[in-house]
């Protein structure tokens, strides 16, 4: 099954991206349903504009592409910085201080969830012959390790007679 990708866009909102990127990150990867829940309830000034991109994101997957909104899920989100506004404020002795008022460029893309069969990852069947194969490999460690712990006590029967002399 091949997937489709959803997106919106949402310029020059004026909000500064490291204040969007919160509520980003709280809906990356969640069902469209989940995000929506999660977007009406933060508390964030944020939310209602990542929310109403949500709304469109899911619009046009409708209208576009006739996906239902039960398939749906946020693939991606991400907030770039837009541009910047400078302002300008008087300060004492003349002087004046610069004001920065960011804006964020939001970009959401929903995704269709993949088949549940394409979730489960294929195991490969072992067959009797593999399980004997992996059973005599393991014996033949446990000889080299059992010969090797022989010749180890061995050399150390040797030096302690060379002591005891």
């Amino acid at each position: 099954m091949n997937t489709m990708e959803v997106q919106a866009h949402l310029r020059n909102l004026r909000i500064s991206p490291r204040k969007v990127r919160l509520v980003a990150d709280v809906i990356r990867s969640m069902n469209v349903h989940n995000a929506k829940i999660q977007l009406e309830f933060i508390n964030k000034k944020s939310s209602q504009p990542v929310l109403k991109l949500l709304n469109s994101a899911i619009a046009n997957a409708k209208h576009n592409f006739n996906l239902s909104e039960d398939n749906l899920y946020v693939s991606r989100i991400f907030v770039n910085e837009g541009t910047t506004l400078k302002r300008w404020i008087p300060r004492a002795m003349g002087r004046a201080s610069s004001i920065n008022k960011r804006t964020s460029h939001v970009t959401i893309v929903l995704d269709e969830f993949k088949d549940k069969t394409a979730k489960k990852e294929k195991r490969k069947d072992l067959t009797v012959q593999d399980v004997n194969i992996g059973k005599a490999k393991e014996e033949k460690k446990e000889t080299i390790k059992a010969d090797e712990s022989q010749k180890v006590q061995a050399s150390l029967m040797g030096k302690n007679n060379i002591n005891k002399d």
